[in-house]
């Protein structure tokens, strides 16, 4: 009786975080990733980290000439903190990460 109460919370859990993202705007997504990420760092996950870093990376518009150096740069940084985790220099990715989140967060805030 109790696994088949958890697995309906879990199906329930599973459909409000498919709804939750369904309809999310772009910046919603990418602070869930960041949220996400961080909580790995946390956990000292390294590849949990770095998957959510590579989706960020592939968020990253490359093609749009205004937007191009801000993106090589957020390249770099992302890179650097996969790197970073590799070699379980977790407080380093966290407080990267962290200062990128809140800053993100400032700059949606004020606009």
């Amino acid at each position: 009786m109790y696994a088949m109460n958890s697995n309906l919370n879990n199906q329930r859990a599973n459909q409000y975080l498919v709804n939750e993202i369904l309809s999310a705007s772009p910046e919603q997504l990418i602070m869930k990733v960041f949220s996400f990420a961080i909580l790995n760092v946390q956990k000292k996950n390294m590849v949990k980290t770095n998957e959510a870093l590579q989706v960020l990376i592939d968020a990253l518009d490359f093609d749009n000439p205004a937007a191009k150096e801000i993106c090589i740069g957020f390249y770099r940084v992302y890179r650097y903190c996969q790197e970073q985790m590799r070699q379980k220099n977790y407080d380093i990715v966290l407080k990267t990460l962290t200062e990128l989140k809140d800053t993100w967060e400032s700059a949606l805030k004020n606009r």
